[in-house]
């Protein structure tokens, strides 16, 4: 099945290669995954009875209820809404525990969620296979500017559990090169910001520290959820 996921998955670490600024290859991939996704489930998949059916199951979480809200197709999500309650409505009826267990499942659910993540596992998963399998590809992994530490962990773990024994070692020492030179520049740079409300480097320049505390945001937690969000008042 990874070989449907080659050609995102190629597109994404050259863009990422051509201009660090993109940062993480996989949360591009992510943010990308999501985005089709809003589009599918507020047009083309939202009257299909089975897509009904696991959207009335499985609910949605608060950001991508935020997300579709401002997407411009309230009835679209109004219509979805209404299947949705009136099948909770019933399920919750007469029975505390039951109505209890209910909720906490979907809690935990999100249709959106769970089919980022079907895809998502596999376009890792491709990572690797390209890895192994396409002579350029290792030179496209080296090349990228980091990968957030959630990205990074699922990478390592695709890696021991999907390449021969005997180049596990090699894949990780592409992968950890390209980690730990962004992890080190990162650190120097929040240093850098930090010295820089100390009197003594008032007039220091600031090089690439300016947006540190961002960049290290996006590299401890990822970079996910770039499309609409609702503003604040």
């Amino acid at each position: 099945m990874e070989q449907i996921y080659t050609i995102p998955v190629n597109e994404a670490f050259e863009a990422s290669a051509a201009d660090h600024a993109l940062g993480c290859p996989f949360c591009a991939i992510y943010n990308k995954l999501e985005e089709n996704e809003l589009d599918l489930i507020l047009g083309a998949s939202m009257m299909e009875p089975d897509i009904r059916i696991r959207t009335n199951e499985e609910g949605f979480c608060r950001t991508h209820y935020d997300m579709m809200f401002v997407r411009k197709n309230r009835l679209g999500m109004a219509l979805t809404l209404e299947s949705h309650l009136d099948q909770l409505r019933k399920e919750i009826k007469g029975n505390p525990v039951k109505s209890a267990k209910r909720i906490d499942k979907l809690e935990c659910s999100c249709y959106v969620c769970n089919r980022i993540a079907f895809h998502f596992e596999h376009m890792v998963g491709t990572a690797v296979l390209l890895w192994n399998t396409d002579e350029d590809f290792p030179a496209k992994l080296k090349s990228q500017p980091y990968f957030c530490l959630p990205h990074y962990k699922k990478l390592l773990q695709y890696g021991q559990g999907r390449l021969p024994k005997k180049k596990i070692n090699a894949f990780m020492d592409d992968v950890e090169s390209v980690e730990l030179t962004y992890f080190d520049e990162l650190r120097e740079d929040v240093s850098w910001f930090c010295k820089k409300f100390d009197y003594r480097y008032d007039q220091e320049p600031w090089y690439d520290s300016k947006d540190a505390v961002e960049r290290a945001f996006r590299f401890l937690r990822s970079d996910l959820h770039k499309g609409d969000k609702p503003k604040k008042n």
